[in-house]
């Protein structure tokens, strides 16, 4: 009697603790590399075409060195009226945008793919999520900014941190999505591959 060939390795190609926390919930073994690849926007290119195309280029450079893994990638590009909003990196850059985006709506355009590296197989999608914004004051921008300091974050904002004071109210399919990594698509995916979460 043959025993059942093995689950393939599960590889999330990110360099995100968020996104690592998020996949730690499904409780299935993986390991994380760092994919190195250049993340500059394409001109003329839409957010979410931003989004998607970097989720796979980072799944594909992780199956460079891995050929037969199950390879998530992740990409999160943050729009206000067709902005992309990046990580602000320093304060100064978290001020300005949450200044911008006082009382107003951001989308978060989370990108998800799924790569088999084996059988060449690549499901994609762009899981969006739309945040609506407070009408904060300097003085609360500065105290959230100093309390929690989102400076890796799209959007200067973490929501399920402290950031969820500044947020007036939340739209999507996945609150996961918001954080990076959208968990109800990529168990759909997982299903696909035959990965059974429960």
């Amino acid at each position: 009697m043959s025993s059942p060939s093995p689950s393939p390795t599960l590889i999330l190609a990110s360099s995100s603790p968020y996104r690592r926390e998020l996949l730690e919930r499904l409780q299935l073994p993986f390991s994380v590399i760092s994919p190195d690849i250049d993340e500059t926007p394409l001109s003329a290119e839409a957010p979410e075409q931003t989004a998607l195309r970097l989720a796979q280029a980072k799944a594909r450079k992780v199956a460079e060195q891995h050929p037969q893994a199950l390879i998530i990638g992740c990409d999160q590009v943050a729009t206000l009226d067709g902005l992309q909003l990046g990580k602000p990196i320093t304060h100064e850059n978290a001020v300005k945008q949450l200044k911008l985006m006082r009382g107003r709506s951001v989308v978060f355009h989370s990108a998800l793919c799924l790569y088999n590296a084996e059988l060449d197989q690549m499901q994609a999608e762009v899981v969006p999520y739309e945040v609506s914004f407070r009408q904060l004051s300097d003085s609360q921008i500065e105290n959230y900014l100093r309390k929690e300091q989102p400076y890796q974050c799209a959007g200067s904002a973490k929501s399920e941190g402290l950031g969820i004071a500044v947020i007036a109210s939340m739209h999507g399919s996945d609150p996961n999505a918001l954080i990076g990594l959208p968990l109800i698509r990529l168990i759909d995916m997982l299903e696909q591959q035959g990965v059974s979460v429960i």
